[in-house]
């Protein structure tokens, strides 16, 4: 009886076949994490370490079997399978410097080539990506032209300015997506930069990102660009990928991979994340980052190509943020001064991580700096494709998002001065009277060299608890030639944000101590513990926005060789909250007997709201035409407007009365140009940009905000090339431009006026560029150099101090061998003082010569190890 059940599955499973092999290339090199794909079925794995696929449980027959890979051009085989067979087939495919034929998904209604898409976009894969050996994800972003990246600030909260936009920081003009969606709907809320929610790991399988062009379209508040992290999902074949790195300056970190399938070409899953801990490279004396992240992603395959995904993410990661340092200028050379290091000291240090000061009616306010900035992220969210007809297809993609966010940073407010200068311009005494003040070390009394200068170093510390729940529901119409996506986006979000921030007075050093001030004729003290001003900013606010938008895209073939993209976007969004009505330097605790410390406290308490409401209602558009000449070449012109709302610091700060508010408009004029061969690829975008009413909104160091409106005119090239002959490769990009003010004429607070037109752009240079040359030592052991270049650029829009020119080098290897990748890589190997911003909340005192600004970080050199399994 048995039998009777064994027998016919016996030969069942001999019907079966398979087919399997390998992929290398050009110089028999194994690649690893090539597509390969059986076309017309849902049937798609991924080569394993070395290499290799598999595919089970075929039926007899022909099939088209496709290989691809980023970076290589595509290859395909017909071959057919007699019933049982094992069939072996091999694959051999060809290195392109960048393959025009690549598929990209990001600013687009449907997946395109690179050849047949009228947009800028740079793409990069996971060994790509590994290769660069960024120390943060804003380190990756400065591979793409048209964008500066200061990356200056660490791990997180790093800035970018797409295409000469000028702004406040963080990423106001473009979008960081996750799979297609933001990793939170705004990344320009206030200490709340993008790169806080998103972190680089082994997880990653490809990061496209759009330069203006169709951003508008596809993504609310981005008309600068669309940054896309793509995840990777599971295939048939199990797979696994472990790393570990260790580094100079204390690090140790691990990443693990692992996907697979639960139920052979149906249901698939891949997790992994990372744990780091380290020390900073610049030194504060405690444990600058440590945390780290797990995600995960379950997929279930449907026999048309649709699926269903769902995705989960848990971020609880602390990191150490650098801010402007004090440092002096040598005929024109930026130098460190004395006692400071300039690649490796910050203000932020041990010896004042914890604060606890008095609050006005009564109890204690206390902060950890140690915690750092402290996001704790929750993401869940699922995506959804399915053929409704042969003519329409349906997708949808969620996401929910809560985080809760602790930020503690040191950020310079004041100073430095010599003693002589803090006691006329600070405390007002007369210059006879000077010899007054004593300066004593907070931790041992000891007194202060006479020489030694002091600045204030505040502890900005920043509670925010966020939420965000995005939807995109599209319908893809396929009505060739005319490719049409109608989609609906929602979103809700909500940011409540309460803020303390005490003033240090500290030394200027490398390892800075607190200071105490007294007064000796009036036995009067103007620090209490070191701590000058206690909460000299309170704050407690809320925003929240609601977005309705709806957005048509179509891709009409013309011809074979002629295609047009024209696309709209109607926005309908709210945006509401409330903010306190903080009393500015108003309170006397009067807890501290002779000492101004708590004379003038900032207090909320008491005091009530203001609720406001501000309603957006704007269209986007876009229209571009693409002709392609032949395989290997395609030029594109295209026009866009699009728009940004207006940020969290101008609501705040103008609550009371929103008609100061507008919306920044950005009309774009781009021409491009595509060409790539085996041997060299170029990508060139020729732009123009009209900006209107650019707010400037920095938080200057009384409290108020900046809160000046400007137009931009802009004139640019970006140029992405690649070469490669035989072992070498070459991957060069630049950007020239010419970012400048228009109608940018006011009154200060002062009474003074300015006229700032024709001033350039705060922060931005007009060339950067950065080479990379790599050459295969031998076929296991590869080397590179990597150099970039910044030209000088300027802090504010008065264009009075200059921010120089600099460079910055790195180099590294990396040896394969069978499944295991060496890699040692440096970065700023020559100690460069390259400078990203000045000290844009206060200049610095007249009677000193030390000036604030940030460099970008010393050198540092990482060894990592890899194994695929």
């Amino acid at each position: 009886m048995l039998l009777v059940f064994i027998l016919p599955t016996m030969a069942f499973s001999q019907e079966k076949s398979s087919i399997s092999g390998q992929v290398s290339d050009e110089n028999g090199q194994t690649i690893p994490g090539a597509n390969v794909i059986i076309q017309g079925t849902s049937k798609a794995v991924s080569t394993d370490a070395d290499g290799k696929y598999t595919f089970l449980n075929l039926s007899a027959g022909s099939y088209t079997i496709l290989v691809t890979n980023i970076g290589y051009k595509s290859t395909q085989k017909n071959v057919s399978v007699k019933e049982g067979e094992n069939l072996t087939v091999d694959f051999r495919i060809e290195a392109e410097s960048q393959s025009l034929k690549e598929v990209v998904v990001t600013g687009s209604s449907s997946p395109r080539s690179k050849l047949e898409s009228s947009i800028a976009i740079t793409t990069m894969g996971a060994k790509a990506i590994e290769d660069r050996a960024p120390i943060s994800t804003a380190a990756i972003l400065q591979t793409i032209p048209g964008f500066v990246v200061e990356t200056s600030g660490g791990e997180v909260g790093n800035n970018l300015f797409a295409r000469g936009i000028p702004s406040a920081g963080a990423y106001e003009y473009v979008q960081i997506q996750e799979d297609g969606l933001p990793v939170f709907e705004d990344g320009a809320l206030q200490f709340a930069n993008a790169d806080n929610w998103y972190r680089l790991d082994e997880t990653v399988s490809k990061m496209e990102a759009v330069r203006g062009g169709s951003a508008s379209i596809f993504a609310s508040n981005a008309p600068g660009g669309i940054i896309n992290f793509i995840s990777k999902t599971g295939q048939n074949d199990f797979q696994g990928r472990a790393k570990l790195t260790v580094g100079d300056y204390g690090l140790f970190r691990t990443d693990l991979n692992l996907s697979g399938a639960l139920v052979q070409d149906k249901l698939f899953f891949n997790v992994g994340g990372f744990y780091r801990v380290d020390d900073g490279i610049r030194k504060t004396g405690f444990t600058a980052n440590k945390g780290g992240q797990v995600k995960m992603n379950l997929t279930y395959k449907f026999d048309d190509g649709g699926y269903l995904r769902l995705n989960y993410k848990k971020l609880d990661d602390r990191n150490t943020f650098y801010l402007p340092i004090p440092l002096k200028s040598n005929n024109g050379k930026v130098e460190g001064i004395d006692g400071f290091d300039p690649n490796y000291g910050t203000l932020t240090s041990a010896n004042f991580s914890h604060l606890s000061v008095p609050q006005y009616g009564g109890g204690t306010f206390n902060a950890d700096l140690e915690d750092g900035v402290h996001p704790v992220v929750d993401a869940i969210g699922a995506e959804f494709k399915k053929k409704v007809s042969e003519k329409v297809t349906l997708k949808n993609a969620f996401r929910s998002t809560k985080i809760d966010l602790n930020y503690n940073a040191i950020f310079s407010t004041g100073g430095p001065w010599s003693q002589t200068a803090y006691a006329t311009d600070v405390q007002g005494l007369a210059p006879a009277d000077t010899g007054n003040l004593s300066y004593t070390y907070v931790d041992n009394d000891a007194a202060l060299n006479a020489n030694s200068l002091i600045m204030r170093a505040d502890h900005w510390y920043i509670h925010k608890q966020m939420e965000n729940f995005a939807n995109n529901l599209s319908f893809g119409f396929d009505l060739k030639p005319v490719n049409l996506t109608v989609g609906y986006y929602y979103s809700n979000w909500k940011s409540n944000q309460y803020w303390n921030w005490s003033n240090y007075l500290v030394d200027v050093t490398d390892n800075p101590r607190l200071v105490n001030v007294n007064n000796t004729a009036t036995g009067i003290s103007h620090t209490w513990n070191g701590i000058e001003r206690i909460t000299w900013l309170e704050r407690d606010a809320q925003t929240k926005g609601k977005l309705n938008d709806v957005y048509v895209d179509a891709e009409i073939q013309a011809t074979d060789k002629l295609t047009f993209n024209v696309g709209l976007r109607y926005d309908k969004n709210q945006y509401s909250g409330y903010r306190d009505n903080a009393r500015f330097f108003a309170e006397n605790l009067g807890v501290l007997d002779n000492n101004t410390a708590d004379d003038a406290v900032t207090t909320i308490q008491g005091n009530p709201y203001t609720y406001w409401k501000y309603d957006v209602s704007e269209i986007s558009y876009t229209g571009a035409g693409n002709y392609k000449f032949n395989d290997n070449m395609a030029s594109y012109l295209r026009y866009s407007h699009g728009f940004r709302s207006p940020i969290e610091e101008s609501f705040y700060d103008n609550a009371n009365d929103l008609s100061k508010l507008e919306n920044t408009f950005v009309n774009q004029l781009e021409l491009g140009y595509k060409y790539a061969n085996s041997f060299l690829s170029v990508n060139a975008n020729l732009f123009h940009m009209n900006l209107k009413n650019v707010a400037f909104t920095d938080i200057l160091a009384d409290g108020s905000s900046e809160n000046k409106f400007a137009d931009v005119n802009n004139l640019g090239l970006e140029v992405e090339t690649n070469v490669k002959y035989k072992m070498t490769r070459l991957n060069f990009n630049f950007t020239v431009q010419n970012p400048e003010y228009d109608n940018f004429t006011g009154t200060n607070a002062d009474g003074s006026t300015f006229d700032y037109n024709g001033n350039a752009a705060r922060r931005i240079p007009k060339f950067f560029c950065a080479v990379r040359p790599e050459v295969d030592i031998t076929k296991r052991l590869t080397a590179y150099v990597q150099y970039s270049y910044f030209d000088k650029k300027y802090t504010n829009q008065d264009n009075k101090q200059v921010l120089p020119a600099f460079k910055e080098v790195g180099a590294g290897l990396n040896y394969k061998v069978n499944n295991l990748r060496f890699a040692l890589d440096g970065s700023n190997l020559f100690n460069e003082i390259g400078l990203t911003e000045g000290n844009p909340r206060q200049t610095t005192s007249s009677a000193s010569d030390v000036f604030l600004a940030r460099p970008i970080l010393g050198r540092a050199f990482r060894f990592s190890v890899a194994i695929n399994f």
